[in-house]
Parts: C-alpha cells; sequence; structure tokens
C-alpha cells in the first residue's frame, strides 16, 4: 500500500472497490479513503457474491464504532476475512468477545503487559535487535521487510516461552492468517490458506498447554500465565486458552514488522527527517507515534450493527458489518493537520489509533511501543544513512498494510 497518496481527483466513489487487492498492493487507498472522508463518511459496498458492509472513515466515526459495543459488536467477528460467516470463536476468544467477559480475560492478560511490567525486558529486547541489526551494518544489501517478519518472534518469544526452533514456523503461519491471497504466504486458495493457518495455530497452543499440564510447574512465560487467567468466577477452558493463546501469536507478529519497514521507507524518501531524529535522539517516542499513525499497520477491524444506528451522515442497519478504516482515521484532516505529511516533531502524533481504541485497544501496545523505540534507537545510533536497493514490493492484504520486500543499503554512522 502506497503510505504517501497520490491526488484523488479522479475517484468514482459509485465504483470504489474496497475488496480489491490490487488497490492495496499496487494502488493509493489513501486517495479513495480522502475522497471518502469529504463525500461519503459512511460508504456502504455489495460484493458480486452479495455479501454488503458498511465503511466508516472520519476520526470520530472509527473511535465510536470501535469504541461502543453496546452499538457495535465484536462477537460475530472482528476482521474482513470473516465477513458473511459468523466467527465460531465469538464469546471464546478475546477479540471476539464482548465486555464484560472480554475486560475480566483482557484484564489478567494485561497486568502482564503494563508499560511498568515490560520495562523489565528492556535490556533483552535491546540485544535482540542489536543482533538482528548487525547483518546489515556490512554495506551490503539487505531486505528489511523480509528480515523484520522475524523480529517480534525473536524479540517476544522468550517472553511468550515459544522455543526458539518454532518461531520460523509460527511467523509463516501468522502471516498466512492476515495475508492470505499474498503469494509469499498461499497455500492453495485463501479460504485453504486461511483453514490451514488457524487450524496449525490453535493445534501449537494446545499441544503446548497438554504438555505443561503434563510436566507441571510454570516457566513464567506470557502463555503458562495464560493458563491461570480466570474470567469470573472460572479458569478458561483449554479451548479458550488455546484461541486466546493464538490471538496473542497474532498480536505479536503481525502488526510491528510492518510499522519498522513502513517507517524505514518513510526516512529514507525524506532524509531531512533522518537528519532531525540523528541530531535529537529524544525524539524516537515522538517519532515511533507517527509512525504508527504513518504505517497504520492493521488498517482496519469490523464490528456489526447490534440495532439500527444512526452513524457518519447515515444508518446503518441492524446486523450490517461495519468495517472501521484505522488507515483513513490516521490521516484526517480534523484530527492531524498536513495529514500525509510524515513529521516526526508532529503535536498530537499520540492521538493515533493504529493500536485500535475503546475495549479492544491493543494489549501488547505497551510492548509494541518500546520495541519500536529500542529499535529506532539501535538504529540511529549505528546506521548514518539508509538507502533503497530496490523497489518496496507492498502486502497482498486488505486488512494488513506492509511490505513483504525493503531492499536496503545502510552505511555505518561515523564516531565523533
Amino acid at each position: 500500500m502506497r503510505l504517501t497518496p497520490g491526488t484523488g481527483n479522479d475517484v468514482d466513489l459509485g465504483r470504489v472497490d474496497l475488496f480489491d487487492l490490487d488497490l492495496y498492493t499496487s494502488g493509493d487507498p489513501h486517495a479513495v479513503w480522502d475522497v471518502m472522508r469529504a463525500k461519503a463518511p459512511l460508504h456502504h459496498q455489495v460484493l458480486p457474491d452479495g455479501r454488503e458492509f458498511w465503511s466508516v472513515t472520519r476520526y470520530d466515526d472509527v473511535c465510536r464504532v470501535l469504541g461502543d459495543h453496546r452499538e457495535f459488536t465484536s462477537e460475530r467477528g472482528t476482521v474482513v476475512t470473516h465477513l458473511g460467516v459468523d466467527d465460531v470463536a465469538a464469546g471464546k476468544l478475546m477479540t471476539s468477545t464482548d465486555p464484560p467477559r472480554h475486560t475480566e480475560v483482557r484484564r489478567a492478560i494485561g497486568a502482564r503487559l503494563t508499560a511498568r511490567s515490560v520495562s523489565s525486558w528492556r535490556d533483552r529486547i535491546r540485544r535482540a535487535i542489536v543482533a538482528f541489526l548487525e547483518p546489515a551494518l556490512d554495506g551490503g544489501p539487505f531486505d528489511l521487510a523480509e528480515q523484520a517478519l522475524l523480529l517480534p518472534a525473536i524479540v517476544t518469544g522468550p517472553i511468550l516461552g515459544i522455543p526458539e526452533r518454532d518461531w520460523g514456523e509460527l511467523v509463516q503461519l501468522t502471516a498466512m492468517v492476515t495475508a492470505p491471497s499474498d503469494p509469499h504466504f498461499r497455500h492453495g486458495s485463501e479460504a485453504a490458506t486461511l483453514a490451514i493457518s488457524h487450524h496449525e495455530l490453535v493445534t501449537y497452543v494446545t499441544d503446548w498447554v497438554k504438555r505443561r499440564r503434563h510436566t507441571g510447574g510454570e516457566d513464567g512465560s506470557l502463555l503458562d500465565h495464560l493458563m491461570s487467567v480466570r474470567a469470573g468466577d472460572a479458569p478458561l477452558t483449554d479451548e479458550e486458552i488455546a484461541l486466546d493463546g493464538y490471538s496473542i501469536l497474532l498480536g505479536a507478529n503481525v502488526t510491528t514488522p510492518h510499522t519498522v519497514s513502513g517507517m524505514v521507507h518513510a526516512l529514507i524518501e525524506r532524509p531531512e527527517q533522518f537528519g532531525k531524529a540523528h541530531a535529537d535522539p529524544s525524539l524516537v517516542p515522538n517519532m515511533v507515534e507517527e509512525g504508527l499513525r504513518w504505517t497504520s499497520a492493521a488498517c482496519n477491524f469490523m464490528r456489526y450493527a447490534v440495532h439500527d444506528t444512526r452513524i457518519g451522515q447515515g444508518t446503518v442497519p441492524a446486523g450490517g458489518a461495519v468495517v472501521a478504516w484505522i488507515g483513513s482515521a490516521n490521516r484526517d484532516e480534523s484530527q492531524f493537520p498536513d495529514p500525509h505529511e510524515f513529521d516526526i516533531t508532529r503535536s498530537g502524533a499520540k492521538r493515533q489509533v493504529a493500536f485500535g481504541f475503546g475495549p479492544h485497544f491493543c494489549v501488547g501496545a505497551p510492548l509494541a511501543r518500546l520495541t519500536l523505540r529500542i529499535f529506532f534507537e539501535e538504529l540511529l545510533q549505528r546506521f548514518g544513512s539508509i538507502e533503497l536497493a530496490g523497489e518496496p514490493q507492498h502486502l497482498r492484504s486488505y486488512f494488513i498494510a506492509g511490505m513483504t520486500h525493503l531492499p536496503i543499503v545502510a552505511r555505518k554512522r561515523k564516531t565523533p
């Protein structure tokens, strides 16, 4: 997906197809969203197979859809790949469950992922990132996007309790879930790819739980903690543990690599911003917030209207699927002046909703923020310049905005 849009003057909203994968692989959805925010803040589309959905693109509307479970429920599915087929895990999988049960499970998991808790992992994360960046320092071509797919596993694998021998397979499976049509990850049809990846990931966590039950003891990992979580007066069932473990694996793996690649690409295209960050490393935290806004790696989430609901100058009927376009909300000019400028000094960048909004705000956000901050601290300390060594290749997905290839050449930073 192009992160720097062209003009939207030729966008015909009557012919816009938000399910056209080419729009995200080689097209320009930001130009489309610009026009939708201005002219059709509630957009209705019917697919050739009869499935239909409504889209909201303005910041306030996106926050309302994601923030109010009484109007827009998560319990029929939350991603567009589920459109038309109710999520069989609804009510059991945390991301497909509404409060109050969602809140009970989330609170228990989130207790291990607060900013204070994850800060104790800072040194471990920094060592992992330093090792990750080392191969790029020889001045040869380095495919950042391809290599970055493994970065979250390198960082969070030990935290989750996942042995290194399994990282590569799990990264491949989580990519299959979020980009089942991309040729790098597709196995047969899109439906087959989703079925295989869902089954394998849930089976992995299920087997992990069985082994832990058999051996006993605790290793302090996040998956181990999941086995002690209670919702209300009862512990989670093994099925719920497997589903929530699956969700944690997805959340850990699928967005951070694309945020890293998108931010590095933005800095390559804007050397003056790279220079600002070099000159003042204290800008890194705000640069990360701007990078999260700019990339919006999870570019949408879906909900269903509980009843006829007025929003975006129109009405969504009861039971209607509503797609909240985070990638558009984060470029809403009412919230972010000059939204298509990447500015690491932007005031208010932290208002971005890349982690979602409301009850389902990403439980792993503190860990993701810490990882991104350390990554760019280390990158700025080591690299004096970064250049493209080939054309970026974008992920074929209407859910995740990212890259499969970003060939770069990095030059070591000269020490004073």
